[in-house]
């Protein structure tokens, strides 16, 4: 099982409100060995056996072409390097989409491996930035991938792997473990905080190599969506965090000594995330309350189990007054003034768009949004109409006139349909045990899933799933007081709310971008998030934005998001004179 970790008191009274209970004496549940979410000063480094087994081989490269706007560039592959001495073993057969299963070729290392692309300006610069990806949609597992592939065409504009080739940054694709992994042995080695800890052992790594690799570990620019902007975002808000070194040291990642003592950073230098599926253990609360405060589940025809959600949503003044944030202008973020946030947010957004480019255009009231979708992997495209009868814009001056935040509410869930109730923790609720919410990212790793949120595991009526009233015979509350469950500590150390404004070492740079047309995850989410940062002394540049009609997705915006990460590469000077963090 994995270690439990000392519960902090911020996390403690998130938790604690939600549920109802009192937050008084709460700190008497941590474990006093447990590791804390205290950052303490890596010890003094020295080469151990683990440390020299993951020795980077400079000279075992493939050369490959690509074209990168029209022109050929040479790029150095180094090929699925393993970043771990003590890998997890995966079965061969892997979960698919659907039903389907797929084979994998690297049973050994393929979910704890990256692949390195340098292209030719940065062979042999370590000053160049080393761009991240993290590919964990839905906080899926994440097989080991080559975005850059020879032969292939990218462009700049377009192309995030594109761009990041061009400027000459170093472009890892980093695979890791999450939910719906299958091991070896049969078993779900995936469970929460994996896929935090093999993100974090891959940055150990860079920086184990930093003075034989090209590229800068001083430099590290983290990319992903949806789940992969939620990885993003964990591992941008914990750096150092002394929480995760039991975790590193089961897999033999890079700079645990044999104390199990930290020796090696594994903090980053910025953070471009996307729609980021965060705050887990709340997003259900979120969501419903904000498809029910003004009606829209029920407007929309998406209430099937109305006294769930009414039932879920009453929890989110109190959590969200546990959070203490601020807006930009000064006032307390609550319950009472979300509505007005989130209409600020849009409204900036609209107006942000019109004013980028004179081609921008928003259509008048009465005008349709026209959408297409599709496109992907040899379908076809969709074209969708809907009736502007939300937003009111002044094109002369590039203002919003006004915003029906009921209407536009309803057009999020009409070009889109709502996620049944509950979203994110369905699995054996109201007997479902076919639902591809996150339920299965929690438990040990030889259960199939486990509900971790108070609801969700009060109503859980499927009988032997071991998940839940019906099975352990316990409330949420009783089981999380329970000295020996883990739950509540798998759900801290993959939210970044429980580590922004700590003593982590959070990333200085973030670029958040979260659609106007998500319908994926609350809109809460991310403007939580980016309060939460604002007010974090170590985050030096914040670029928050709703997109202007995007929906759930990422890399949309590749030129401005690219020409963000340079200004904040060249503010930040020579990583060989002085690292982020000064």
């Amino acid at each position: 099982m994995a270690p439990t970790r000392a519960r902090s008191g911020r996390a403690l009274a998130r938790r604690r409100l939600l549920s109802g209970t009192a937050i008084a004496g709460s700190l008497a549940l941590a474990v006093a060995a447990a590791p804390t979410l205290a950052v303490a000063a890596p010890a003094a480094h020295t080469t151990d056996a683990e440390d020299a087994a993951l020795a980077f081989d400079s000279a075992a490269y493939t050369t490959i072409t690509v074209t990168v706007d029209g022109r050929p560039v040479k790029v150095r592959w180094y090929k699925e390097l393993c970043y771990v001495a003590n890998p997890v073993a995966a079965a061969a057969q892997q979960p698919g989409f659907g039903s389907q299963t797929t084979t994998i070729s690297n049973t050994v290392c393929g979910f704890q491996s990256m692949n390195v692309f340098v292209p030719e300006s940065a062979f042999g610069n370590q000053r160049a930035p080393i761009y991240f990806a993290v590919n964990n949609a839905g906080w899926m597992a994440s097989y080991v991938k080559a975005s850059v592939t020879d032969g292939a065409s990218y462009g700049s504009s377009t192309s995030n792997v594109g761009a990041a080739l061009k400027s000459g940054y170093v472009f890892a694709d980093i695979a890791s473990r999450s939910r719906r992994l299958v091991g070896a042995d049969g078993s779900s080695p995936g469970k929460a905080p994996s896929a935090v800890v093999d993100a974090k052992a891959a940055v150990r790594y860079l920086r184990l190599n930093d003075a034989a690799m090209p590229g800068s570990a001083e430099r590290i620019v983290v990319n992903g969506t949806s789940g992969g902007g939620a990885l993003s975002s964990i591992l941008g808000a914990s750096g150092n965090s002394t929480a995760y070194d039991p975790y590193l040291a089961k897999i033999g990642a890079a700079g645990i000594d044999s104390k199990g003592r930290s020796t090696l950073r594994d903090d980053v230098f910025a953070v471009n995330a996307y729609c980021p599926i965060t705050d887990l253990g709340n997003a259900d609360v979120m969501y419903e309350w904000l498809y029910n405060v003004l009606g829209t589940r029920d407007e929309t025809g998406s209430n099937a189990a109305s006294g769930a959600a009414a039932e879920i949503a009453a929890k989110f003044p109190a959590y969200e007054k546990s959070l203490g944030l601020r807006n930009p202008d000064g006032t307390r973020l609550t319950a009472a003034t979300m509505l007005k946030t989130i209409k600020y947010e849009v409204i900036r957004s609209a107006e942000t768009y019109m004013k980028a480019n004179a081609a921008n255009t928003v259509p008048d009231l009465g005008e349709n949004f026209v959408l297409t979708s599709g496109g992907t992997g040899g379908g076809g495209t969709t074209t969708t109409s809907y009736v502007n009868d939300w937003l009111d814009v002044d094109k002369a001056t590039n203002k919003v006139v006004s915003l029906d935040m009921d209407k536009y509410f309803a057009f999020v869930a009409t070009q889109a349909s709502l996620k049944a109730t509950p979203a994110f923790d369905a699995v054996g609720v109201f007997g479902n045990t076919t639902s591809g919410t996150e339920t299965n990212l929690f438990g040990p790793y030889t259960q199939k899933y486990l509900n971790y949120t108070e609801y969700n595991w009060d109503h859980n009526d499927v009988a032997g799933d071991g998940s839940g009233l019906d099975d352990t015979g316990l409330t949420w509350d009783e089981y999380i007081r329970k000295s020996s469950t883990t739950v509540d500590d798998q759900l801290s150390l993959i939210n970044p709310m429980d580590f922004v404004g700590t003593k982590a070492d959070t990333a200085p740079n973030w670029y958040v971008r979260n659609g106007t047309r998500d319908r994926d995850t609350s809109f809460i989410v991310s403007i939580n998030l980016d309060r939460a940062l604002a007010a974090d002394k170590d985050v030096k540049d914040l670029n928050y934005l709703m997109a202007w009609n995007q929906p759930h997705a990422g890399n949309y915006d590749v030129p401005e998001a690219m020409a963000w990460i340079e200004k904040a590469v060249a503010k930040a000077g020579d990583p060989l004179v002085t690292s982020h963090r000064g």
